[in-house]
């Protein structure tokens, strides 16, 4: 299974999150997504102005390890696993010390820090997602008590690793994965009691709210952690730097190796050769040929030779063309072993080539024009083709083989920065003089907008899913992104 997400990175880039979910009952997966870019001519993206090394400086790609999955309630509950791991890890390292002791305490620290992350990204997206407000108060309250018994479990932990056996480097592990989890906590708190607040009257459940994140900031004041106050504007800056770098410092537990190089080479060098053995054919008949019939040493081959020389470069360098551009077609640009760690648990490899329409299957064809603005735009519109070529292997075993807890496979969050498509743009507003209700002339400004269409296909085993967003944005960046 696929499961891609799309969003609004930020003003100038574009984020696609594919889930390479491998089957558990299969030694290894394979998947294969197909993007193509439909560009409208106007922005003169094209292969001469648009190279390749220009498309992958605005991708950038991210392969991680999918988060494991606990429901928050499983999480507080008396058996917890998570807890129980990282508790084991904790007195191992406090009665033992070393340096492997403190590297499990570590992986298990800071995964027990993205699994709460997770679990409550998908309760609160879970309690959002529903419409009956009775349904959305009982689900608020468990929320509540959970996210504060999760709270409260961790901080008891802290008993643990306070011996004098630990280092100062063991209580700043538990420290960092602290901050992270009040963080945490109290941005879903948020979220929920915004839309508590705004579109529900439930008292009791937005008291309960208030009640946990006002706990968790006093806390975090007492423990000196930097959070958003209203009024102080370097504490939130200092706030923002820390919080970015406490992401990177859990959340790369679950980021893989994947050091591209260029696929293809060995083929790619062996038809290069046979181009260059076919021309030096040419060249070597051709001297053949005019020796036996004019002889040696004579004016006739001199001329000959030369001009078979000449061709035969010609000949080569189209023979590599032909290769390079035709046979080369059906290999990747890049490849890249996954790894985490030193265990390689796959592959990935990727390519990019601009089309010509009528290489676009009339499937995705049918699919491009359910996105015409208007009826016109099909007979009028030129559009430059993208085809963005992706393929994943994942060898099961190996993945099962990282962590003790149960990995479903790897993400693949990828941005495309649109940065390169809007040179050509027009103004983002073009003024015109229209006439007002009462017959006065007054100037009105136009939105001058542009539209890319994103067609995706995503293959697994013998499952095909095709997903196409409609990109809105003019020359100030993005504006709006839609599933069609």
């Amino acid at each position: 299974m696929i499961d891609l997400k799309t969003k609004i990175h930020d003003k100038y880039s574009i984020e696609f999150k594919m889930g390479f979910v491998a089957r558990r009952k299969l030694p290894e997966s394979d998947f294969s997504v197909y993007t193509w870019i439909f560009v409208p001519s106007s922005l003169d993206i094209n292969k001469f102005s648009y190279p390749k090394s220009h498309f992958y400086r605005d991708v950038k790609s991210n392969i991680r390890l999918i988060t494991p999955r606990f429901l928050l309630r499983d999480i507080a509950g008396e058996e917890s696993e998570p807890l129980s791991r990282l508790s084991a890890a904790m007195n191992s390292y406090a009665s033992n010390p070393c340096r492997s002791g403190f590297r499990e305490y570590e992986h298990q620290m800071k995964l027990f820090a993205t699994i709460i992350k997770s679990s409550l990204r998908d309760e609160t997206s879970h309690i959002l997602s529903r419409t009956k407000g009775s349904e959305i108060k009982e689900l608020t309250q468990q929320f509540t008590k959970n996210s504060q018994t999760v709270f409260d479990s961790f901080h008891k932990l802290k008993t643990i690793i306070n011996a004098p056996t630990v280092k100062p480097e063991g209580y700043k592990v538990y420290s960092f994965a602290d901050e992270f989890i009040c963080d945490t906590i109290v941005r879903n708190a948020m979220k929920l009691l915004e839309r508590l607040e705004t579109e529900l009257e439930a008292d009791e459940e937005a008291l309960m709210l208030r009640e946990l994140i006002t706990s968790i900031n006093g806390y975090r004041r007492e423990k000196e952690m930097p959070f958003v106050e209203s009024s102080d504007r370097e504490e939130n800056k200092r706030y923002l730097f820390r919080q970015s770098m406490l992401k990177k410092y859990v959340e790369g537990i679950l980021y893989l190796r994947a050091d591209k190089k260029k696929d293809g080479v060995v083929a790619e060098q062996l038809l290069f050769s046979v181009a260059a053995g076919l021309a030096m054919v040419f060249a070597t008949v051709v001297a053949w040929a005019f020796q036996r019939h004019f002889g040696n040493l004579t004016w006739p081959l001199f001329i000959a030779l030369i001009i078979s020389y000449m061709l035969k470069d010609r000949i080569k360098e189209l023979m590599r063309y032909y290769f390079a551009h035709k046979v080369g077609s059906r290999f990747f640009d890049n490849k890249a072993s996954i790894r985490y760690k030193d265990i390689s648990i796959g592959w990935l490899k990727e390519g990019v080539d601009f089309i010509s329409e009528s290489k676009v299957p009339d499937r995705v064809k049918g699919i491009r024009r359910q996105s015409n603005a208007i009826e016109m735009e099909e007979s009028i519109q030129d559009e430059h083709v993208l085809l963005y070529r992706k393929s994943v292997h994942i060898d099961r075993k190996m993945l099962d083989e990282i962590t003790v807890h149960r990995l479903d496979g790897v993400n693949d969050i990828m941005r495309l920065n649109i940065h390169s498509f809007l040179w050509d743009m027009d103004n983002p507003t073009m003024p015109t003089r229209v006439l007002d209700r009462n017959g006065k002339l007054c100037s009105v400004d136009l939105e001058k907008v542009y539209y890319i269409n994103i067609v995706m296909e995503c293959s697994h085993d013998d499952t095909t899913d095709i997903k196409h967003f409609r990109i809105e944005l003019d020359r100030d960046g993005i504006r709006e992104i839609k599933e069609i």
